[in-house]
């Protein structure tokens, strides 16, 4: 019988752990996690995992009395690895149906040829101890025999040393489960933080500009009521302004993490996100709202909604008519058909929150979004976008990325006729994404907007973008990515006087390679070249060089 045990047990040792120290790890475990939210950023994901990671038992160890990654089994028919034939076949049968103390892998296998050490030898041997005592205690000692009890002893006697370090890693354990237990900062709510460091400068022919050292800081409160629901609370700082769209003259090659100066600390981001059945989510933007945050602009990895782990500029985030009203207050609704078809629509206000205007007395967009995905290596979409933008506030733009002709702005020159107008615009979009394989993605997208100039004429206005992105470039964790195409551009103008404008083709060629130096730091050198800035209106080319250094904790 001794020898039966001691079979039984080399086999089962590999997949056995102690159950006290399962319950602790997933205590632990519980107070760390929280649901990422769906395609959002990768250092959440990273955070969270990093939690899990951190358990002291291992999830590849964890075989005795199931939790919730765990089936536990009544028959040894129930593990599709093991076999009548297996040397220790009749032992593990045993431990099944007299002991109940084995639980298979979710996938109903057992995994017994994993090779052990004493410690979990150990581990195994415990859990063994405990599902006895649980019997003996229920007054079911007739159960267990005399000479299992004598052979579990003389090996409880051999294990002595490994018992005891195990309990004082189980005690270790819970008096830190207790320490988060008694410091958490809420039961439903999480910190996820975002620090970056850009050293850069702008330069060319045109360009007077000296290098600089500027930060971005983002703290995001993610909140879960329900599990399935989000309350994204953000608060923004940084000096990185617009980049160097005033050097340049020109809101292209902007940072794609701009936009705060002077270091002042802001709400920004007012998100929340629920389930409405299986299929439905919506999505309430009481601040920083923006079509990107609810539909797919199959760019993942470079469109990171204004971070900094992703694109450098604002342009290579995704096709900018997703940008019309960026910052207002809205509501999105992303609506998964199947598998292959997901529809979302949203409608946003620029002046949502001022009660002159409200939302619908001011500047709006309206989106509707269509995204197409046969394969998991292929996706499409088409997008529609309705806008109106006054003639007095923030008028129409393409928020900070495109040309002064394209934002019919003031700075391009044209008669106050044209950029002092209303603008109705119906802007049209085709995004696609095809990846080739995991170490290569192209992706791409074309825009145009016919543009309505109340009372005054028309304008239309292009854009478009190929993007090969490179994962896990030379290192795990680590991305390249060379984005080459034009940000939006005056094409033709309609107008009293047919006023001229300059009409060449402004192209934005970006490359950037992300070397992962944990999981926590990033450093991002990166070159942007804009040629014909301005569609021209500045003769020469302007260049704007960067490293980027990013923390996500």
């Amino acid at each position: 019988m001794h020898k039966v045990w001691l079979k039984m047990l080399a086999v089962s040792s590999a997949m056995l752990a102690l159950p006290v120290m399962q319950a602790a790890a997933q205590t632990v475990k519980e107070n760390l996690e929280i649901a990422n939210e769906p395609a959002s950023s990768s250092y959440v994901q990273e955070y969270f995992q990093q939690s899990q990671d951190n358990n002291i038992v291992s999830q590849s160890t964890l075989g005795v009395r199931p939790s919730s990654n765990q089936a536990q089994v009544t028959s040894v028919s129930q593990l599709s690895d093991v076999q009548p034939t297996d040397w220790a076949f009749t032992a593990l049968q045993s431990l099944v149906e007299r002991y109940g103390c084995i639980a298979g892998y979710p996938d109903r296998t057992y995994r017994g040829q994993r090779a052990m050490t004493r410690y979990e030898f150990a581990a195994g041997l415990n859990a063994c101890l405990d599902k006895i005592n649980e019997i003996i205690s229920s007054g079911l000692a007739d159960k267990v025999s005399k000479e299992d009890l004598a052979a579990l002893q003389r090996l409880q006697e051999e294990f002595a040393a490994e018992l005891a370090a195990l309990r004082g890693r189980v005690d270790a354990l819970e008096a830190k489960t207790a320490q988060l237990e008694a410091q958490q900062f809420s039961t439903t709510t999480k910190l996820v933080g975002e620090a970056a460091m850009n050293l850069a400068s702008a330069f060319g022919d045109d360009v007077d500009s000296n290098l600089v050292f500027q930060s971005k800081l983002r703290m995001t409160f993610v909140t879960s009521f329900t599990g399935k629901d989000r309350l994204y609370t953000r608060l923004t700082g940084g000096n990185i302004a617009n980049s160097f769209a005033d050097e340049i003259g020109t809101n292209e090659g902007r940072f794609a993490y701009d936009g705060v100066s002077g270091n002042t600390i802001i709400l920004d981001r007012f998100h929340y996100k629920f389930p409405v059945g299986d299929k439905l989510e919506v999505t309430a933007m009481a601040g920083l709202a923006g079509h990107h945050f609810y539909a797919n602009t199959l760019n993942q990895g470079l469109d990171v909604g204004g971070g900094a782990n992703g694109a450098i500029t604002r342009f290579a985030e995704r096709n900018p008519i997703f940008r019309f009203d960026l910052g207002g207050q809205g509501f999105g609704f992303k609506y998964l058909a199947s598998d292959k078809l997901e529809f979302s629509a949203g409608y946003i206000a620029n002046s949502g929150s001022d009660p002159d205007k409200g939302l619908t007395g001011g500047s709006y967009s309206a989106l509707a979004n269509l995204v197409f995905k046969p394969t998991d290596r292929f996706s499409a979409g088409l997008t529609y976008v309705r806008a109106y933008d006054e003639a007095s506030g923030r008028r129409f733009n393409f928020g900070g990325t495109g040309t002064n002709f394209a934002n019919l702005s003031s700075a391009s020159g044209l008669p106050d006729i044209v950029t002092g107008s209303a603008v109705s615009s119906n802007s049209y979009g085709f995004q696609t994404k095809i990846d080739f394989s995991p170490r290569f993605s192209l992706r791409g997208w074309v825009g145009f907007t016919d543009a309505e100039l109340r009372g005054v004429g028309s304008a239309d206005i292009l854009n478009y973008a190929i993007a090969m992105v490179f994962p896990d470039l030379f290192k795990e964790g680590s991305s390249g990515a060379l984005i080459v195409g034009a940000a939006p551009y005056l094409t033709s103008l309609d107008a009293p006087g047919d006023p001229e404008f300059s009409e060449e083709t402004p192209f934005h060629i970006e490359a950037f390679y992300k070397y992962r130096v944990s999981k926590n730091i990033t450093v991002t050198p990166a070159i942007v070249w804009l040629t014909s800035p301005d569609q021209g209106r500045i003769d020469n080319d302007a260049f704007i060089g960067t490293v980027r250094t990013t923390f996500s904790f």
